[in-house]
């Protein structure tokens, strides 16, 4: 079996790359979003390289991306993003990565934020030879979403976040959402013919970021998502991306999952809440 390719240093120019990625592909949902649902108001503005995105008030994605990293943050330009959340009746979050600026830090304090969660973004090379084999059982299967397949996907993604209502909702609305965007290629696996699991692409300058995965209850730990990386992994090396990234919760076993497939932890991000 080929060698694992080596692991890219955790420095400020792979943070602007995972950042710049996952900015971009959440700016893609949200234009998604705006499309199929106009009357969501979903939308986002760049200031000093950090996008800041309305996508609903309450929804994960409201919220801001690359903070610090493409750019120092300033009072003014905090104010203005502020102001573009306020204007919309929604909380002020921003996802923060330790590789920005150390300055951001003391402004975050002063302006009255407190942090209120924490992530892990990891990340892997990715090769054509690097051997990442299928290690499904019998009569699984993987193959991409078609585009008339958007209830589908999104009732199997639903389905694997049951025990949460409001996930489960979240993970409904976003199948609709998640077929019309333009950067994302939607998974699915299936155990004889039946849907089980999802997961989704989303490909921008050479990075790979995965997302969307669910697996039903009945049909976990039977290789599903083992199955829908592999797959995604072929496809990333196909479409010549050399990066892939991946965000989990600290220690989970989505976090486990990755590791064991080769991804290591670039850093820790930290979310930070306007309290005031």
């Amino acid at each position: 079996m080929p060698s694992q390719p080596e692991h890219p240093f955790a420095d400020l120019a792979l943070a602007r790359r995972l950042e710049g990625a996952e900015a971009k592909s959440n700016a893609d949902f949200v234009d998604a979003r705006a499309r199929v649902r106009p009357e969501s108001g979903a939308c986002w503005i760049e200031v000093d390289g950090t996008r800041a995105l309305f996508d609903g008030v309450g929804s994960p994605l409201t919220q801001t991306f690359g903070l610090g990293v493409f750019s120092p943050a300033t009072e003014e330009g905090l104010g203005r993003i502020e102001e573009f959340f306020r204007e919309r009746g929604a909380e002020v979050f921003h996802e923060v990565s330790p590789m920005a600026e150390q300055s951001l830090l003391a402004l975050l304090n002063g302006r009255g934020y407190e942090p209120v969660e924490l992530s892990t973004v990891l990340v892997r090379t990715i090769a054509v030879d690097s051997g990442d084999a299928d290690r499904s059982i019998t009569g699984l299967t993987t193959r991409v979403a078609s585009p008339d397949e958007a209830e589908l996907w999104a009732a199997t993604a639903a389905r694997g976040w049951s025990e949460s209502a409001e996930a489960a909702e979240f993970m409904r609305e976003l199948g609709t959402v998640t077929m019309a965007c333009r950067c994302t290629v939607p998974f699915v696996a299936e155990i004889d013919g039946m849907s089980v699991a999802t997961g989704s692409l989303n490909l921008h300058d050479g990075v790979a970021l995965f997302a969307g995965a669910s697996t039903v209850p009945e049909h976990r730990r039977r290789g599903a998502q083992n199955a829908l990386l592999a797959a995604r992994l072929r496809l990333a090396a196909e479409r010549g991306c050399d990066l892939a990234m991946m965000v989990a919760l600290p220690g989970s076993g989505s976090q486990k999952n990755a590791e064991r497939a080769g991804f290591r932890i670039a850093y820790t991000r930290t979310k930070w809440r306007l309290a005031r």
